[in-house]
């Protein structure tokens, strides 16, 4: 069995008088791999994605209705802490009325 080993860029496979050692530059692997990646995406893209399409109905969240758990906290559920002590602008506000999870 081959192994790929990329932390040397070598592939070491047994042979018919021993280990067979195949080298290669990083750039070369890189581009192998890259290469491998994009074929790989575009098969399983175009395979698994347009059942999904199809499966699929696109919802529009109704805007006016509340969500149940809302971004927006109140100034008063907030506290500010300074990012940079030597500037005392640069500040954040972070919520103090985290759920329990």
């Amino acid at each position: 069995m081959a192994i790929p080993n990329y932390t040397y860029l070598k592939l070491k496979m047994p042979g018919p008088n021993g280990v067979i050692n195949v080298s290669s530059a990083f750039s070369h692997a890189f581009t192998c791999d890259r290469k491998h990646y994009e074929l790989t995406t575009a098969v399983v893209n175009s395979s698994e994605l347009p059942p999904l399409g199809e499966s699929s109905v696109p919802v529009a969240p109704d805007c006016n209705q509340p969500t149940s758990s809302s971004a927006f906290c109140s100034l008063e559920e907030t506290k500010m802490v300074e990012i940079d002590p030597t500037n005392p602008t640069k500040i954040v506000r972070i919520g103090t009325q985290l759920p329990a999870k």
